[in-house]
């Protein structure tokens, strides 16, 4: 059964209907043409990769995912792509969204998030590997850029699984190309590129543990340069939130852990 869409509630008490899950949320409009994403300079990883738990079995990070400088090159190209400010005012049921966002469908993109940055290794030899809710085999192409300014936020939802399909490349037991292989999305991952160095304020991401916002259970991840977070979804994922941004800018690079679904 997938997580229940009721409005979660408001210390102790049900909130509006407009704060439930943005799971169904339609999504922008999307980008033909895949842009030419900046390389990975310098080489990745920088650090040893480990995985730091927030809440046991549904929140980790990985630190100095990306370096300081990397997020500066990725934040000014990100300022040139077309993006888009999403509706204050959701369809009934969806969570309020206020943020600038853009979208693109890129495999390749994907992949050298996966292959080439040591997530795949800090993953499936992190210690984790019983988290991710089966045999991960890459994250999910449809690659999410959001931009959060001042007074933009969005509101306690909970986030979706979502069957695809994974383009993945030859393997020593399938040699052939362009293998299409069922999947999954099983853990959000949310990538952050700027923090209060860069001059954002607020911002955290908030899990609230109880599927209610009460101010005390409130377990608050203030966006740092570089950090990878992730989160789990679909049928267990915690009810969370972004908080309004009170100064400067946060951005985010959004995609998904998949595991693969036997051909399901």
């Amino acid at each position: 059964m997938p997580k229940p869409k009721k409005a979660p509630a408001t210390n102790g008490k049900p909130a509006q209907a407009s704060t439930a899950s943005a799971a169904a949320a339609p999504p922008p409009p999307t980008s033909s043409a895949p842009p030419s994403w900046p390389p990975f300079k310098p080489s990745l990883p920088i650090t040893d990769l480990a995985f730091d738990t927030l809440v046991d079995d549904k929140v980790v990070v990985l630190r100095n995912f990306f370096p300081k400088s990397l997020c500066r090159d990725y934040v000014s190209f990100l300022n040139t792509l077309p993006l888009i400010t999403t509706p204050g005012k959701p369809k009934r049921g969806m969570a309020v969204r206020v943020n600038d966002r853009f979208q693109i469908d890129d495999q390749k993109f994907a992949d050298r998030l996966w292959y080439e940055t040591g997530l795949k290794e800090a993953v499936l030899g992190g210690g984790l590997e019983h988290l991710w809710g089966g045999e991960v085999i890459g994250l999910n192409p449809n690659i999410r850029i959001y931009r959060y300014t001042k007074g933009q936020f969005f509101d306690a939802h909970y986030d979706d699984s979502n069957k695809i399909t994974l383009t993945l490349p030859p393997s020593d037991d399938t040699p052939s190309p362009n293998r299409q292989v069922p999947a999954k999305t099983t853990w959000t991952l949310l990538l952050y590129l700027t923090s209060a160095s860069e001059g954002c304020t607020g911002g955290e991401t908030v899990f609230y543990s109880h599927d209610r916002q009460v101010a005390k259970e409130a377990i608050a991840v203030a966006p740092e340069t570089g950090m990878l977070l992730l989160h789990k979804h679909g049928n267990d994922c915690m009810l969370h939130e972004g908080r309004e941004v009170t100064a400067g800018e946060k951005w985010i690079i959004r995609t998904d852990l998949c595991v693969g679904r036997g051909g399901r």
